[in-house]
């Protein structure tokens, strides 16, 4: 199978976003995938997912509220009203690399006690982009919550920074399974 991948010259989602959600639009048409899982902090990018993605699955996986300042969400009350009114399932968590060190116990062995253990796997999957270590947590996350199934393939979309910026074809697994999931195409991301 030959496929192309598109790589940006900057990392970012601000002039990457529109192409990043039409690239990702493009691919689930072909493959036949219904379900989109897309970050977002305040919510621009979900409104703009929404808007692209008509007639799909869009869930939108959000920061946990006080993750910027104690009691404040960053994603705001009117994208929020937008989303839900459009279908989309929003999903407020936890980043899930906090608590991934159970994912080592999940094969038979005792969970490793420390969270390093997420650190280093979000570290790892940096030194692909920001974007690529989003598209995977928020994959597991969503899986977690209920939101995706882990065994249909999805389109996982993040970004660094604002924006989306990378997008992927994946198969998700929960977080204390996170070594199930298989990134199985990269749509796009930036080049570093």
């Amino acid at each position: 199978m030959e496929r192309t991948t598109v790589y940006f010259e900057k990392p970012g989602g601000g002039e990457n976003t529109a192409k990043t959600l039409a690239l990702a639009k493009a691919r689930a048409d072909e493959l036949g995938i219904k379900i989109f899982v897309v970050a977002s902090t305040v919510g621009d990018t979900a409104v703009k997912a929404m808007d692209v993605f008509k007639g799909f699955k869009v869930v939108i996986v959000t920061h946990v509220t006080g993750m910027r300042e104690p009691d404040t969400q960053t994603f705001t009350e009117a994208n929020r009203k937008i989303v839900e009114k459009k279908g989309g399932i929003i999903v407020t968590a936890a980043h899930a690399f906090g608590a991934i060190h159970r994912s080592l116990g999940a094969t038979g062995g005792p969970p490793v006690p420390t969270s390093a253990i997420g650190d280093i796997i979000a570290m790892t999957l940096r030194t692909f982009g920001q974007g690529m270590k989003v598209v995977c947590e928020i994959a597991a996350m969503a899986a977690d919550a209920g939101a995706v199934r882990t065994d249909e393939e999805i389109i996982s979309i993040g970004g660094t920074g604002r924006g989306a910026d990378t997008a992927v074809v994946l198969q998700p697994s929960n977080v204390h399974r996170f070594f199930n999931l298989r990134v199985k195409e990269i749509i796009c991301k930036p080049r570093l």
